[in-house]
């Protein structure tokens, strides 16, 4: 198993180590939590369901088997998948 990270900085490595192995690529991805931004969601400001969906999608279309997240109980919780 290789791990990747952070993922979305790097898909094109991702898929590079798809193409060329067999490794199980599992890519992190973390919540970038900074001064007011976990507000956005909560003030209509930003969809986060859509924006953690776009984000996993991306990670699963560069090639990821697995997705390590602190966002997955959300995803699960809510159905955003």
């Amino acid at each position: 198993m290789l791990m990747v990270k952070p993922a979305l900085a790097y898909l094109d490595v991702i898929q590079a180590v798809r193409s060329i192995s067999n490794f199980r690529s599992p890519p992190t991805t973390f919540r970038r939590i900074r001064r007011g931004e976990g507000r956005r969601p909560q003030r209509g400001w930003l969809d986060e369901a859509r924006v953690v969906r776009e984000n996993l999608m991306a990670i699963r279309r560069a090639g990821a088997d697995q997705i390590i997240t602190y966002h997955a109980r959300d995803a699960i919780k809510g159905a955003w998948l």
